[in-house]
């Protein structure tokens, strides 16, 4: 096995994507999360993007919606090392058209070895802690 790391600086790149039914839990985490959110760099699919910016204030490069190739986009970005942290608040009761998609982000996600939250106390661990102030060298084994 072939083995790097990228070094993720303490001012994380931090990606935002939550289904429609999931939207409003995750306004809500950011909301209580603002003041460490605003700052790292944020980054989202276009609906959740324009929601955050817009219920929080806070600053978002956002990407196409998710059905429309913007998972795709935010695992290019991981591939790429330029996205240190994925909160994922997904649907697991609903069918998603683009659910390939979605499968496809997650596998790079594990991949490139990124913290991935898929619902609020994950999200809430992670950014509470220590790490998310520091350098961190995130090992990653590929094949």
């Amino acid at each position: 096995m072939d083995s790097n790391s990228i070094q993720m600086a303490p001012e994380k790149h931090i990606a935002l994507i939550a289904h429609d039914s999931r939207k409003d839990d995750l306004v809500a985490w950011v909301m209580f999360n603002k003041q460490t959110l605003g700052v790292h760099e944020l980054y989202a699919t276009l609906s959740t993007g324009r929601l955050v910016m817009k219920e929080t204030g806070l600053s978002v490069t956002c990407f196409k919606s998710g059905p429309l190739g913007g998972d795709q986009q935010i695992g290019a970005k991981i591939v790429e090392g330029k996205l240190d942290f994925l909160v994922f608040f997904w649907d697991p009761l609903t069918p998603q058209p683009h659910d390939p998609d979605v499968k496809a982000l997650l596998r790079i996600a594990v991949l490139y070895n990124i913290p991935t939250a898929s619902n609020r106390a994950t999200a809430d661990f992670i950014i509470s802690s220590h790490l998310m102030q520091e350098t961190y060298n995130r090992v990653i084994l590929l094949e």
